[in-house]
């Protein structure tokens, strides 16, 4: 069993029901009514009241007014929620630094600083609850464990989880937890019911049934993040700032601006194939009032995300919610802004495409090979399209430019190797020889049983190479019932000592490399 490295020690802020809060602290909804808010035709979110007239998450709306005739029906509006938590926010940065908001309802940050400045963790948690219901007249629950994921299940009950705690108290939590319906759903077919069953599955296993997802869930469930509340810090060229003549005192004007300075981030990200999951946001004022929030998010921020998170954000600064004592907005329009990328990850998929990343590129590429395909025939330009198959060879098939590319999507083949897949396949299979510690030949029986453990590699002239690392065999057994067709083999997964990740195939008492990992 995998042990996952101890998360942070997180403080988190949540205000249930927040989308209902922000429409009565933003749209004027009565306090006390039975609220539902709709996205897409489905309640997202309702009050108590609601609640307790049978309105719950994922009702239609037809449903819902039929459980609650009086029910009052409000469209979810993402900006509206980010406006009216904005203040929420800021009230917890007077008591902690460092405040993380990861959706609006939600923040988070490390407990370690309030906790020795406040005298405990529990005094630090009280403080923050204190500070939101006296600066926003707001009700706030705090969890605190081991890394976000625990925390935000301990403030839903205001628990403190000890430390060291986490993973044992999320053992035993329903697996609807994770939050994943596709996952959970197939869980629960399993047999799999809670967090900690879940989490007692061996991390290799889950990660070759059930994807890069899946692992990530059950990193969850261990008691680890998928991404730690702090990440390295960038450098600072990546970050990118503006100036302004004259200062943005309008939101259309500051949505026109955040729009250019976003792409500009993303563009700098792109060409060195980063992408970030947190972004900072900084601005200045005219008068020189200094305001930074950093947003969270799952996955990776796209330039659409980063737009809209740094739209809403300076909306939230100059428009303001006023609800008790809550601040208003800044003192004057914003003078100087600037975004800076935090939690940065390598991902090469950010890269520009081969032809470019305007459309333009793509489409002179498409006149050229039509032009080829004109001169030398159809046959002379091929592209590659995925289908169903056991072996990486028989995955791919070659269509000619311009025909139909897409069809359904293949069907799960028994037999198929688990990925990750290999990155090269030989257009022949290359002859091999696998020996044991003894130096007599490898063989696997019709029960698939090895004679021995693999050992050696030859390939072809070349000295035997050490195997430091095998799996397998993967039986295939194709098209017994037609004589002379019939297709049995067995396929291994070999690291040799020089470092490469082959494909082995045992055929017919030959063995052969079919393919090269990266």
């Amino acid at each position: 069993m995998i042990e996952y490295a101890r998360p942070v020690r997180t403080l988190l802020v949540q205000c249930p029901d927040w989308p209902v809060i922000a429409a009565e602290i933003v749209d004027a909804v009565p306090a006390h009514a039975p609220v539902a808010v709709l996205h897409a035709g489905q309640v997202i979110a309702c009050s108590p009241t609601a609640r307790a007239e049978g309105v719950t998450r994922g009702l239609r709306k037809r449903e819902a007014q039929g459980r609650c005739p009086q029910v009052v029906v409000v469209a979810a509006d993402p900006a509206r929620d980010v406006r009216a938590f904005e203040p929420v926010v800021a009230a917890v940065e007077q008591v902690a630094a460092g405040v993380e908001v990861v959706q609006p309802g939600t923040c988070a940050t490390a407990v370690r600083g309030p906790a020795r400045y406040f005298g405990g963790e529990e005094a630090a948690a009280e403080r923050v609850v204190e500070q939101v219901a006296t600066e926003c007249a707001v009700e706030a629950l705090v969890g605190i464990a081991d890394g976000v994921f625990a925390a935000g299940q301990a403030a839903r009950t205001g628990r403190m989880v000890p430390p060291g705690g986490s993973r044992q108290f999320l053992a035993g939590l329903d697996i609807g937890a994770l939050e994943r319906p596709e996952l959970t759903d197939l869980l629960r077919r399993l047999g799999i019911r809670t967090l900690g069953d879940f989490a007692a599955l061996p991390a290799a296993d889950v990660l070759t049934r059930f994807g890069f997802e899946g692992a990530l869930a059950h990193r969850l469930a261990s008691g680890a993040d998928d991404r730690p509340l702090a990440v390295r810090q960038p450098p600072p060229d990546l970050a990118v700032a503006q100036e302004y003549d004259e200062p943005l005192e309008r939101v259309d004007v500051a949505a026109f601006a955040a729009r250019a300075l976003a792409e500009q981030l993303h563009d700098t990200l792109a060409r060195r194939g980063l992408g970030c999951t947190r972004l900072g946001i900084e601005a200045v004022t005219a008068h020189g009032q200094e305001l930074h929030r950093t947003w969270r998010h799952d996955g990776l921020l796209d330039a659409a995300a980063i737009t809209d998170r740094v739209r809403w954000q300076l909306e939230g600064w100059l428009t303001g919610v006023r609800r008790g004592e809550t601040p208003g907005p800044p003192t004057s329009g914003i003078r100087w802004l600037r975004l800076v990328p935090e939690g940065v990850l390598t991902q090469l998929a950010q890269q520009p495409g081969l032809w470019g990343q305007d459309g333009a590129g793509r489409q002179r590429a498409a006149r050229a090979l039509a032009r080829v395909q004109g001169l030398l025939g159809p046959d002379s330009v091929f592209t590659a399209v995925l289908r169903g198959g056991r072996s990486p060879a028989d995955q791919v098939r070659l269509v000619p430019w311009g025909d139909e590319r897409t069809g359904p999507t293949p069907a799960p083949w028994p037999g198929r190797l688990p990925a990750p897949a290999p990155a090269t396949v030989l257009p022949e299979p290359a002859a091999a020889d696998v020996r044991d510690g003894a130096g007599r030949p490898v063989t696997v029986s019709a029960r698939l049983a090895l004679s021995a453990a693999p050992a050696r590699l030859i390939l072809g002239q070349d000295e035997p190479v050490e195997i430091t690392g095998w799996a397998g065999p993967w039986p295939v057994d194709e098209r017994w019932w037609a004589p002379g067709e019939a297709r049995r083999a067995a396929r291994f997964q070999v690291v040799l000592a020089d470092g490469r990740a082959l494909l082995l195939a045992l055929s017919g008492g030959a063995w052969r490399v079919e393919a090269v990992y990266d």
